[in-house]
């Protein structure tokens, strides 16, 4: 419950907020308040009349009162729980009369509500939009992490199981050395020529499985 709040550019509270706080009747506060016996220039300073709607929509008579006004209201009003309550109000109006001086708009309930909401859907917004954005990234690198991919060559490893398999496929096939080494130059040229390469160290990476059927299918070229 806020205690304290601004009226033409003053911290007040008033006897409303200061009876339910206290859990007193309305009636008795604002009798105490015309009964605190002060000086009229302390009266006119510290304590104006005004209205409020009550549950039957009618105007009726409240008064709000600065911090001078509450303190010596307050003084009749004692017990653990009282003393718990003034120290609320204290440290509220300060707080209220710092943020006044530094000139941070103070503002009510309802537009401090608005303000909430209207962050909120800001704030949904740049969700949304940084949702969008991530997406359309996440996407970008995918693209380029395909196109990086389809780049890469076949490193030392790669390229000593090709030279296995295509040594295991010539051997199987020939078993004269003379005619191996024709066999091997020819599968060479052929896959040079196939995937149209200098070498087969070039082919690319995620060509590998393709060229490693290609050499188990293979078969030699009579001549």
């Amino acid at each position: 419950m806020k205690l304290v709040f601004v009226e033409n550019n003053r911290p007040v509270t008033d006897s409303l907020t200061v009876a339910e706080t206290f859990g007193k009747d309305h009636s008795r506060v604002m009798r105490d308040i015309r009964e605190l016996g002060c000086s009229e220039v302390f009266r006119v300073g510290n304590f104006a009349e005004s209205v409020y709607l009550n549950q039957q929509g009618r105007e009726t008579p409240k008064f709000l009162m600065t911090e001078q006004g509450f303190a010596l209201l307050a003084m009749g009003y004692t017990g653990k729980k009282a003393m718990s309550f003034k120290e609320q109000y204290i440290l509220e109006f300060d707080n209220l009369r710092i943020q006044l001086s530094n000139k941070v708009e103070v503002m009510s309930e309802r537009k401090a509500l608005i303000q909430s909401l209207k962050l909120t859907a800001e704030l949904a917004d740049e969700v949304e939009e940084i949702k969008d954005l991530t997406q359309a990234n996440s996407q970008r690198i995918f693209e380029l992490e395909a196109k990086v991919d389809e780049q890469i060559t076949l490193d030392s490893g790669d390229q000593r199981k090709v030279q296995k398999v295509v040594a295991r496929k010539i051997y199987s096939i020939e078993v004269d050395n003379k005619q191996r080494s024709q066999l091997f130059r020819q599968l060479h040229r052929e896959i040079k020529d196939r995937w149209a390469v200098p070498s087969y160290k070039d082919i690319r990476k995620h060509e590998l499985d393709g060229l490693m059927n290609y050499i188990e299918a293979w078969r030699p070229i009579a001549t």
